[in-house]
């Protein structure tokens, strides 16, 4: 080591000489004082060299200690060779640095550095995103916990209403600090990495605010008015969740997210390479596609579909991993740009396949190039999609929805998933993978389209389905391409009905005129829209279903909901639904539900009273696809009558009503806005079982009987919604829960009883 003094300004400065810093030189220009280091690729990042010999040697200069340095970085070419020999061989061994050396005209001793200056950034990395999942999870033990201890002050047993007996306060006390010890831990392991990656330990975050955890106590017959004096109450774990619509989605659990130019311009490719891939789909017949030799539907070759579309680190090779493909095209009831705008617009998506998509949001539009027109327009969406019972969790997606105009009345719209972690790492990832998938839209004449429908996706069996559904989702129908089209084809020729198109001759009864009709049809549609997002199993809108018995094998399912959107009653609502499976076709159920002269064999609020059908209004082909207005006779409330409106198609049917009093009927059908009518719809919906055996009661028959599949019998899930308080905080009696109990039990039971079906 080398000590040497120089005095600069006054101040006496000491420079030390030691390995890799070879010299330290002082100079005076223009009244300046200048340093300058020669030597020490290890002092640097590995990005930089200097002219000269390497190693500190002469120059042309006749002074050395008065000659001037010059850095440069990297040229691109030696950063591209030296990434990727990293990663091949992050420790490369020294004949192979010397290789390296002479290619790219770098000392050995700066190729050395480099490796070990970029193994230190990836280590640090890893350590960063280590310490991020570890902080998240402690955050997330911490919120269970503070939940848990705030339900333990409050519990109540469900069989007799009272506290239950409490452990022995010794183990009990054991426990818990066993508890924290370990929670203590965990926080300092995690805070020692927090301080030394991002400067603070975890205790200085900001504090998870406590959560508040409420319980209902309320009696049904009571309806709000009053709240149960000295009855027991009864804590279900069931928790109050805020209404959330369509538009505003408050209950959407992903934060605002920002997207660089380089982000977007990725998503730009994986869109158009999905766009490619899907139209090679359509197009391309055998060995892709297969006909099925039982039924003639396509079937995707998945050795043929590697072939064609290799991809590096399939999911495929792992063995939860199951694939679903579906081809099917189908002629609608509307013109091609009508279609594509519906398509594109996350609200009118879901009003379009309100049986299916039960949320759709826009995040990001990434292009929109023209102002007239959805050619060349990339959006980053978030969707959801059921089936429409509590018991089978919904399909989360984020996806590119690319649409692209191939030619003049020919339109393509390609989905694909998108990685969304990459952008919020909190995001938690989904069981399914949307591969290239979507739809060719060729325009027909006379406002018709023919649509060819592409499903591709991924699923990650995490928990087996429930084995009612199995054969249903295994044999695709569930989420495949004839679900799809099936419900298009409905929902165009109802929305030419909506817009006056559709023929009105088999309307019966009290016929609104034009405007009426619409009004009604629109207040119809809301109800159904409703009906669906309250049986379903969305996580997005935090919607937890809570099991109380099991009047059947599936079990009655309650869940709390509290009601603050418009058109709907403000208040708490309790939702109770169940599914059971009948040996009888969906058309055959459908029509019992359907026909008012049956009505009073399964409607146990009616007391057995018969109905009339006084409006009835068409809205399909399909005899079964209708509005109907009901009055029960022999009532004490003469003012209340029954929205109903049935739908059925070759994926499954439903039975939608609700009680609406008479100003808000005479309202819809004079034309008036119904938007600020409260619906509070129950109903039923009916699905095939997917077996292919032949059904007891013969194949179900629909508008498109001749693509219907024949099952072995039909799932019918039943559901109510009941509004127990119009105050916003209450409380959920054992009577409550019994009377809904009862009221689902009963229901059940005489259905099967007047379809001939089992007990049990």
């Amino acid at each position: 080591m080398v000590e040497s003094r120089v005095r600069v300004g006054g101040y006496s400065v000491f420079l030390l000489q030691r390995g890799c810093l070879v010299g330290a030189e002082w100079r005076e220009e223009g009244g300046r004082v200048g340093m300058e280091y020669s030597g020490g690729a290890g002092g640097s990042s590995g990005d930089h060299h200097h002219d000269g010999d390497g190693g500190g040697g002469g120059s042309s200069s006749s002074d050395p200690l008065r000659r001037k340095k010059r850095y440069h970085r990297h040229t691109t070419h030696q950063i591209q060779t030296l990434e990727a020999m990293f990663k091949e061989c992050p420790h490369p061994d020294e004949k192979q640095r010397q290789l390296l050396s002479r290619d790219l005209g770098l000392a050995p001793r700066q190729i050395k550095f480099w490796f070990q200056n970029r193994r230190t950034q990836m280590k640090a990395q890893h350590e960063r995103a280590d310490n991020c999942a570890l902080r998240s999870e402690n955050d997330r033990i911490r919120c269970e916990n503070i939940a848990i201890r705030e339900a333990l002050k409050t519990v109540i047993c469900p069989s007799c209403g009272t506290q239950p007996t409490a452990e022995d306060s010794y183990f009990d006390e054991q426990k818990m600090r066993m508890e924290n010890a370990q929670l203590k831990e965990e926080l300092d392991r995690v805070s020692s990495v927090a301080a030394k990656y991002i400067g603070r330990p975890i205790s200085q975050l900001p504090p998870v605010p406590p959560m508040h955890i409420s319980s209902l106590d309320l009696s049904m017959g009571s309806f709000g008015a009053q709240e149960m004096v000295g009855g027991p109450s009864l804590d279900l774990d069931l928790d109050l969740h805020p209404g959330s619509s369509s538009a505003g989605l408050p209950g959407f659990p992903f934060q605002p997210m920002v997207f660089s130019d380089m982000d977007k311009s990725l998503m730009a490719e994986i869109g158009a390479s999905a766009m490619e891939e899907l139209l090679r789909l359509i197009e391309t017949n055998e060995p892709l596609w297969m006909k099925s030799p039982s039924d003639g539907k396509d079937v995707l070759d998945t050795e043929s579909y590697s072939q064609m579309f290799p991809r590096a680190n399939s999911q495929l090779k792992n063995p939860n991993i199951r694939p679903e493909a579906s081809r099917d095209s189908q002629v609608v009831m509307m013109n091609a740009l009508a279609l594509v705008d519906m398509f594109m617009d996350p609200d009118k998506w879901m009003e379009l396949f309100p049986t299916i998509v039960s949320i759709a949001k826009t995040i990001e539009v990434i292009s929109s190039p023209m102002l007239t027109s959805h050619n060349g327009s990339l959006q980053l969406m978030y969707e959801e999609l059921q089936l429409l019972s509590p018991v089978l969790p919904a399909r989360e997606y984020f996806i590119l929805r690319y649409c692209q105009q191939i030619k003049q009345g020919l339109w393509a719209i390609a989905d694909v998933s998108y990685d969304i972690s990459r952008h919020d790492q909190f995001a938690s990832p989904s069981g399914s993978r949307r591969l290239p998938s979507g739809c060719l839209i060729h325009d027909l004449p006379n406002g018709y389209s023919k649509v060819t429908w592409v499903e591709h996706v991924e699923v990650e069996e995490k928990l087996p389905a429930h084995r009612f559904y199995r054969d249903l989702i295994y044999s695709g129908l569930a989420f495949g391409a004839e679900r799809w089209l099936a419900t298009l084809e409905r929902m165009c020729e109802r929305i030419a009905c909506l817009m006056g198109m559709g023929s009105a001759t088999r309307d019966l009864g009290v016929i609104p005129p034009p405007e009426g009709k619409r009004s009604m049809m629109k207040l119809a549609h809301r109800m159904v829209s409703n009906f669906c997002a309250s049986i379903g199993a969305s996580s997005s809108r935090q919607q937890k279903w809570t099991t109380l018995s099991s009047a059947d094998e599936m079990g009655v399912r309650i869940a709390l909901h509290r009601n603050t959107d418009v058109g709907q009653p403000n208040g708490v609502v309790l939702r109770a639904a169940t599914t059971i499976w009948l040996p009888i076709s969906p058309q055959s159920i459908f029509n019992f539900f359907k026909d008012e002269r049956t009505r009073p064999q399964w409607d146990v609020l009616s007391n057995g009273n018969a109905v009339q059908e006084v409006a009835h209004i068409a809205n399909g082909s399909h005899p079964g696809n209708c509005i109907s207005v009901l009055r029960a006779f022999n009532t004490s409330q003469n003012n209340m009558l029954i929205l109903q409106e049935s739908c059925v198609d070759s994926s499954g049917c439903l039975v939608v009503y609700c009680p609406v009093d008479l100003p808000a009927i005479n309202l819809a059908m004079s034309g008036e806005d119904t938007s600020y009518i409260p619906l509070l719809p129950s109903g039923f919906a009916i699905s095939p079982d997917g077996r292919t055996g032949p059904s007891g009661e013969g194949t179900s028959s629909s508008s498109s009987s001749s693509r219907a599949s024949s099952g072995g019998g039909s799932l019918v899930t039943v559901a109510f919604q009941i509004l127990v308080s119009s105050l916003p905080t209450s409380k959920l009696s054992l009577e409550s829960v019994d009377t809904v109990n009862h009221l689902i039990s009963t229901t059940v039971q005489q259905i099967k009883a007047a379809l001939n079906c089992p007990a049990s």
